[in-house]
């Protein structure tokens, strides 16, 4: 407090206010009070009391406030009463009436001073951001605005607090995700103070999430049709990414240029627009040009560049730069970015040469913003602009370059008339009555020839027609007219920075200009330089110089009479080296030159700042040096110098001469190594090829030799033997096939006996138990018999199957028999081919034997196979039967066990019974009774009953 009081020049004299006291008062009652009512009572009324009196509620009231934010944090009512009058002490939007009537105790520095205080002690912002994620909507929403408050007084001096907090950027981030929307549009707020100059700041909100969460809120709001939220969240995103290499990297790839692209969704009716909606497109277009803007790094300008041509975000912008409508700042801009989006992107400038403007004939945009360009009626920022998208469209482009070019050479200027070309219109610029068209015609038609020699060679056959009747003179011939006409000096800087452009690195254009036929131009510039002008002039008298410098430069002495030396004696005679040397060192000292040196865009205040362009300030840089140089160089240095230039020359000569001979090597190296690969597939397809060639010539021979032995076409006597041969061969494999075949039979008929030995054994088990269980009761005896009987019914079945299999196996020797015969057959032929008569039978009637025993065969397997068909399905049934055999018997001995128990049961019934019978009959015989035996008649038991029943009575 005693601080502040010194701060503020010490207490004022005469009395204090009237709230001085009740302020005092109510401090008191927020320390002392030990009751949470009466301290929530006293922090509401100091919060009423907070605007009017500002001072005396900041300079008593602030301790006591926080140590009620750290004492009393469970009643959320206190803790927004608190946070609300801290707000009100530290912040300096005051209404306007309330600052009139506090006019005379208001201090400049008032809030900053209070924001020192309150910050002083770090643990207060680590609080304030434990407050700050509280749910309830009295702690936090004024928690955030005391917060905001703070970064606008103290800025840096809290982001550095914040930072070294733990989490406290995240935890802010979590505004972001609040429901309510006063609360989120407040944090978007106070992120915007948070991230402002601060990269490491910037970086961690990038990297929780921030940038889908401010996209998905300006979608939320409806884009360019949102309100003052989708402006709070544009500036937040340009303070994380201008500037901020990281961020935009990290912005491209998580492809969220693709989404920027609704923004500029614009319709055919464009009237009518609202001022926040044009603000909104407006920080929208800024945002796009933080991306590719030309001091970024070339590497991702040029990655955002092509980014945004994929996604179709280059192609909306012209949309909207092609509409009609669309308000002049919005244009303007929209030209601006377009020109930043193309700069030295190939790919882009290709696509904009392509566009058309929607008019009867289509005309190219370029055409129609050139028109814009050279209209004076058009508003002075529009035609900056222009100028800026056709430098940048120029720009690293040789392609765009020499198209501009062509339509100024004759042989593709339109004879008709019917359209309107750039260079129709970049000359009518360069000669109109508007000196603002001059210059900017000339700067454009400058960066048409940038870096480009040969551009600057053709651009010497341009011939203008001045007037009817006069012959045609070349464009440079009229520019030097022009400036010695002593036309304005706006139009005098543009031509003379398009000439010293034209001339620079080219020689041939320098003979030229010095070749004049009409006038000596160098007389003419030697002559202004070495007036004495006024101050305005002195910028023409330096950039005389600097023509008058590259023509000596780059002289390579084709002309006699302007060879470097005598040039350079006429500057020492007519201006005086030192002269010229300080007139041409006025060009880099002028503030226009400075101002233009700083970024490529064209930005003036007004017309008559519109001087010098970007481009040529490097150029400037580049030969100002060098030609201080030249100028005091004697003969013999230069002489020497244009050995150097020729040794150098020569040198580069054979560099290129080798360059081109390793070029073209390296061309034949890559022609033989395609031509090798290619070889190289093709020797491998032949050599497949070949491949399978051969197989199919094998398979035709074994084909030929097959068919050759089967059909027997040679039936000559000579050949009979041999044929007879092939024949008993193919006998002999059909013989073994049979024997093949005969053996699986025999082996699957083993295999059946098996099975059959298998389920018969079975069936003998069960059989075995069935008679084991002898004689239990009738019922059970019954349907045992009925078990038995389907037992015998499935032994026939086995008997029938068992009869088959010796008939299969009849017909299995009867096959074996038929084989050991045609074995006899076989090796009875043998001795009657070995004798040289006549053969037994001829090979025809052999063939006929041998097929048609062979069709025996292959009928009776036939017939076999079937029959082994018919065995399976039998044995499946009988295996089937068997199953149902076992769960009948298991069943009927489940029924015997439970019948024996019963029987068990009733023995022991029984048992228990005669025993209590036996010990009756004793109770009687000791009572005298006389008891029968058990074979007594029922009348005489009858009358025991009634004879006891009486004993009883008496009893």
């Amino acid at each position: 407090m005693n601080f502040l009081r010194g701060v503020m020049g010490g207490p004022s004299a005469g009395p204090q206010p009237s709230g001085a006291d009740t302020i005092q008062k109510l401090c008191d009652r927020v320390a002392s009070s030990t009751l949470l009512d009466d301290r929530r009572d006293a922090v509401r009324a100091l919060k009423s009391l907070s605007k009017k009196y500002r001072l005396e509620v900041g300079i008593q009231a602030m301790e006591h406030l926080i140590h009620v934010l750290q004492t009393d944090r469970s009643d959320s009512e206190i803790i927004g009463y608190a946070l609300d009058t801290l707000y009100n002490v530290i912040s300096n939007d005051l209404e306007e009436e309330e600052q009139e009537e506090n006019s005379a105790k208001q201090v400049d520095d008032l809030g900053s001073q209070f924001t020192e205080i309150f910050i002083k002690q770090q643990e207060n912002v680590t609080l304030l951001l434990t407050l700050v994620e509280e749910f309830d909507f009295h702690v936090r929403w004024p928690g955030v605005k005391l917060l905001t408050s703070l970064l606008k007084q103290q800025g840096p001096q809290v982001q550095q607090i914040i930072l070294v907090s733990p989490m406290g950027v995240s935890r802010l981030m979590d505004l972001l995700a609040d429901s309510r929307e006063v609360i989120r549009n407040d944090g978007v707020l106070l992120l915007q103070q948070l991230t402002k100059s601060n990269a490491a700041i910037q970086k961690i909100v990038a990297f929780e999430n921030a940038f889908e969460r401010l996209l998905d809120i300006i979608t939320e709001e409806g884009n360019s049709d949102g309100g003052i939220v989708v402006e709070d969240c544009l500036l937040l995103l340009q303070n994380l990414l201008k500037n901020n290499n990281s961020n935009q990297n990290f912005f491209k790839e998580g492809s969220y240029i693709q989404r920027m692209k609704p923004w500029f969704e614009v319709g055919d009716d464009n009237c009518g627009w609202s001022a926040q909606k044009v603000t909104n497109l407006h920080l929208m277009l800024q945002l796009v040009r933080v991306l590719v803007s030309p001091t970024n790094p070339p590497g991702a300008t040029s990655s955002c560049q092509k980014a945004m041509f994929h996604c179709g975000l280059l192609q909306q912008l012209c949309t909207i730069l092609m509409a009609t409508g669309v308000p002049a700042d919005i244009l303007t801009e929209t030209i601006n970015t377009v020109s930043e989006v193309i700069r030295g992107c190939q790919t882009n400038q290709d696509y904009f040469a392509s566009v058309n403007a929607p008019s009867n004939p289509p005309r190219p945009a370029i055409v129609v913003l050139l028109m814009s360009m050279v209209n004076e009626r058009q508003p002075f920022v529009l035609r900056c602009a222009v100028l800026y998208c056709f430098q940048c469209f120029l720009y690293k482009n040789q392609k765009g370059q020499g198209e501009i070019v062509s339509t100024l050479l004759p042989s593709t200027i339109d004879a008709t008339g019917n359209s309107v070309s750039a260079g129709q219109l970049l000359c009518g610029g360069l000669f109109s009555t508007d000196s603002l068209s001059n210059w900017c015609a000339a700067v454009a038609l400058a960066h048409a020839l940038q870096e480009n020699s040969t551009l600057k060679e053709q651009l010497l056959r341009v011939q203008l027609a001045t007037s009817i009747g006069n012959p045609p003179v070349s464009l440079l011939q009229q520019c030097t007219n022009i400036l010695s006409q002593g036309s304005k000096v706006q139009t005098r800087v543009g031509l003379l920075m398009l000439l010293c452009t034209w001339l620079s690195n080219c020689s041939i254009a320098v003979t030229h200009f010095l070749h004049n036929p009409a006038n000596v131009p160098f007389f003419q510039l030697t002559g202004q330089i070495a007036e004495n002008l006024g101050e305005e002039e002195q910028l023409v008298q330096g950039l005389c110089a600097l023509l008058l410098g590259i023509s000596i430069y780059y002289n390579d002495n084709s002309l006699e009479n302007y060879r470097k030396e005598k040039l350079k004696q006429l500057i020492e005679k007519r201006i005086g080296r030192e002269n010229f040397i300080e007139k041409l060192g006025f060009i880099s000292k002028h503030e226009l030159y400075s101002r233009a040196a700083q970024k490529p865009q064209p930005s003036f205040s007004s017309p008559d700042h519109m001087m010098f362009d970007h481009e040529f300030t490097k150029l400037v840089k580049e030969l100002e040096g060098v030609i201080s140089k030249a100028i005091y160089k004697s003969s013999e240095e230069d002489k020497k110098e244009e050995e150097v230039k020729k040794t150098l020359e020569q040198h580069d000569n054979i560099v290129t001469h080798y360059k081109k001979v390793i070029r073209e090597q390296d061309q034949e190296l890559e022609e033989l190594k395609q031509r090798i690969s290619t070889l190289t597939s093709q020797n491998e397809q032949l050599q497949a090829t070949v491949t399978q060639q051969v197989s199919q010539i094998q398979q035709h021979k074994d084909q030929y030799n097959l068919l050759k032995v089967q059909l027997g076409k040679d039936t000559q006597h000579h050949n009979s033997h041999g044929d007879t041969l092939q024949m008993n061969g193919i006998q002999t494999e059909e013989v073994s096939k049979l024997k093949e075949e005969l053996e699986e039979w025999k082996n699957k008929h083993e295999l059946l006996q098996g099975q059959l030995k298998e389920k018969d054994s079975v069936i003998e088990k069960l059989n075995s138990s069935q008679l084991e269980m002898g004689t239990t009761e009738q019922s059970l005896q019954t349907s045992r018999f009925g078990g038995l009987e389907h037992s015998n019914e499935l032994q026939k079945e086995l008997e029938m199957l068992r009869s088959q299999i010796q008939v299969q196996a009849a017909e299995i020797s009867k096959l074996q028999m038929e084989n050991q015969k045609l074995q006899v057959m076989n090796t009875a032929a043998d001795p009657m081919l070995g004798d040289s008569g006549a053969p037994a039978a001829t090979s025809s009637e052999l063939e006929a034997r041998l097929e048609q025993e062979i069709k025996e065969l292959k009928s009776q397997v036939k017939a076999l196979s079937e029959e082994k068909e018919s065995l399976k399905q039998q044995l499946d049934s009988s295996t089937s039967t068997v199953a149902i055999l076992q769960d009948k018997n298991s069943r009927l001995e489940r029924e015997v066990a439970e019948s024996k128990k019963e029987q068990d049961d009733l023995l022991v019934l029984l048992a228990d019974q005669d025993q209590k019978i036996s010990a009756q009959k004793m109770k009687l015989k000791d009572f005298g009774v006389a008891v029968e035996d058990e074979d007594d008649t029922e009348s005489g038991d009858q009358g025991d009953e009634d004879e006891d029943g009486d004993e009883e009575e008496q009893d």
